[in-house]
């Protein structure tokens, strides 16, 4: 009926986050932002500013606010980036689990930082791409180490890194 455009507005819960597209909606406003996370913040707020006209999602909150309520909220009036979203909400909620199936939380790294050292990740990923492509089962002797390390930390932690 809304898509249509024979009502003018909607009432919809979260489920309206995904599967509607309607070009012409440009205001949503959002009761109690404050309890929901950066992403489905800004997947709701996808859901308005796909035509031509301009539009607003409005934030309502309750007057006391979290710390980290406080910084999800100011992260969405200032950014519409969805990388710079995400890394705040990784900071606010931990990186999860990379090889399982968490989705928040403390990542068991001894000294590495995400954000911090993405520098060094990459720089990482690169020697990782170069050994595998020439090695990819770590069989040369200069690899064991490598290999040895693996078995040891990781041996049956990686079984969800196939599923994609």
């Amino acid at each position: 009926y809304f898509a249509s455009g024979k009502a003018e507005i909607m009432v919809a819960t979260t489920v309206i986050e995904v599967g509607v597209n309607v070009p012409n909606a440009s205001v949503m406003v959002i009761e109690s932002a404050e309890r929901f996370g950066l992403s489905q913040l800004h997947q709701l707020r996808g859901r308005v500013g796909r035509g031509a006209e301009q539009s607003y999602c409005i934030l309502m909150t309750s007057d006391k606010l979290s710390s980290d309520s406080r910084t999800r909220i100011k992260t969405m009036t200032e950014t519409n980036d969805g990388f710079k979203i995400s890394e705040v909400d990784m900071k606010l909620r931990g990186p999860g689990d990379i090889l399982g199936t968490q989705q928040s939380g403390v990542v068991d790294f001894k000294r590495l930082d995400l954000i911090e050292d993405s520098a060094i990740i990459k720089l990482t990923k690169k020697t990782v791409d170069k050994i595998l492509e020439t090695d990819p089962l770590l069989a040369r002797s200069d690899n064991q180490l490598i290999k040895n390390y693996y078995l040891r930390y990781y041996r049956g932690k990686n079984k969800w890194s196939k599923i994609s």
